[in-house]
């Protein structure tokens, strides 16, 4: 991991170009997924299979791409009971948080005598992508679903990779009240939810994660559809002083680190000796860790050790704007109250970013790439939507007409001044 020393006269610019790097995938990806983006547009289920065929060695036919109810139980059945308790656990927590969120109606008169007020609905059909391949990914499945459901979304369609599904995502499913489940992946089922493709119907939004070829495809069909975010890779930040067990902060700093090569894990503490001790237990852990490959990659390439005093912590963490920050401290709250930019905040020594994954209840999937500057995590909004309602009597109406004539006018839009002034009779 590299390092930055906050008394080193050059600290500043190493950090800001140090924030700067880039860290998406190299693949030149877009120009393949316009082409499969308009081949599904084009020929539906057709293309749909063929490009199952192509990237995934996937036999699928029209006739097997739905996943039978029979399927899904059978599936969650052979799921063992203590996930399966895992799950029903975090899908309740989940569930009880969004539902907090729920925004509620608004209908009130103002001085002018206008009634006004907004209404909030839930969407009509909304896709999820679940990934494949790497690994099962229950927690995908619970964190897009369960609040699309707890909004009011009627039609919750999820696509995946074709092969064997795995029980623990099939569970999850079922915890989530998710009938409907496709076996297509990739770019090709992101084509499939926003234009339709066969059997498949067409959604109003597509959440969830995916690999690069999911976020291009996804980032071309906004606008057809609605979608969550662009994701990127993996990020975490723990502030930590050296009271803090370095076996913890390591194992924390790992937990992002072995998502993806790309990922990104930083330390900020104002204890060299606590550092260098974070750093060997990385070390070891690395050893006896299954993702050591993909892990140890991230470190050396994008990981950092900062040494900083705390104060300055919470302008670091905002000028990172990450995904995820810990401060593993005794009052927490003190610095953390101070940092604006962030997916999701986890405070104390025994609030590990690992549990926001799972089961804390709030949702895990976050702004990564800096957009934590200007978004925020998939929450019950991103299932609904707000209507605006407007209603004038002829005495409000007398009012707010002539202003209306007035900037129609000065705009250049007669139609838009006469449909005013000819209420008024002046036209």
């Amino acid at each position: 991991m590299r390092r930055f020393r906050f008394s080193d006269p050059g600290f500043e610019a190493a950090f800001a170009a140090f924030v700067d790097e880039r860290r998406e995938t190299p693949e030149e990806v877009d120009a393949l997924v316009r082409d499969v983006l308009s081949a599904v547009r084009t020929e539906g289920l057709e293309a749909v299979l063929r490009f199952g065929r192509q990237f995934d060695r996937a036999n699928v036919s029209a006739e097997n791409i739905r996943v039978t109810p029979e399927e899904i139980e059978e599936g969650a059945a052979q799921c063992s009971p203590e996930v399966r308790e895992a799950i029903a656990f975090a899908a309740k927590r989940i569930r009880a948080y969004h539902e907090r969120q729920r925004p509620a109606d608004q209908w009130f008169k103002d001085e002018a005598g206008v009634e006004l007020g907004w209404r909030w609905t839930p969407l009509e059909a909304v896709g999820v992508y679940v990934p494949g391949g790497r690994a099962a990914y229950p927690s995908t499945v619970l964190m897009n679903a369960v609040p699309a459901a707890a909004a009011g979304v009627e039609r919750i369609a999820m696509v995946t990779p074709p092969g064997r599904l795995q029980p623990a995502v099939l569970a999850a499913a079922k915890e989530a009240g998710i009938t409907e489940i496709w076996r297509v992946g990739g770019a090709q089922a992101i084509a499939a939810l926003a234009y339709g493709a066969g059997p498949i119907l067409p959604v109003d939004k597509i959440v969830g994660p995916g690999n690069a070829f999911v976020t291009a495809a996804k980032r071309r069909v906004y606008g057809t559809v609605g979608i969550d975010a662009l994701a990127g890779p993996s990020e975490i930040v723990v502030v930590s002083d050296a009271a803090s067990r370095p076996d913890w902060i390591a194992a924390d700093l790992l937990s992002q680190a072995e998502h993806d090569p790309a990922a990104q894990s930083i330390l900020i503490t104002d204890d060299v000796a606590f550092a260098d001790a974070v750093e060997a237990q990385i070390a070891l852990q690395l050893k006896s860790l299954e993702t050591h490959t993909d892990a140890a990659i991230s470190l050396k390439n994008h990981g950092a050790v900062i040494i900083a005093p705390l104060e300055e912590s919470p302008r670091l963490v905002n000028l990172i704007a990450p995904e995820h920050v810990e401060f593993a401290l005794d009052e927490p709250e003190r610095l953390a109250d101070r940092v604006r930019h962030a997916g999701a905040i986890f405070l104390g020594r025994h609030a590990p970013e690992a549990i926001g994954d799972y089961v804390a209840g709030s949702n895990h999937v976050l702004p990564t790439s800096r957009a934590a500057r200007f978004s925020s995590g998939l929450s019950l909004y991103d299932f609904i939507k707000r209507t605006s309602i407007v209603k004038c009597d002829e005495a409000a109406f007398a009012i707010l007409g002539p202003p209306t004539v007035a900037l129609a006018d000065a705009e250049g839009l007669p139609a838009h001044a006469r449909s005013a002034a000819i209420r008024l009779g002046q036209g």
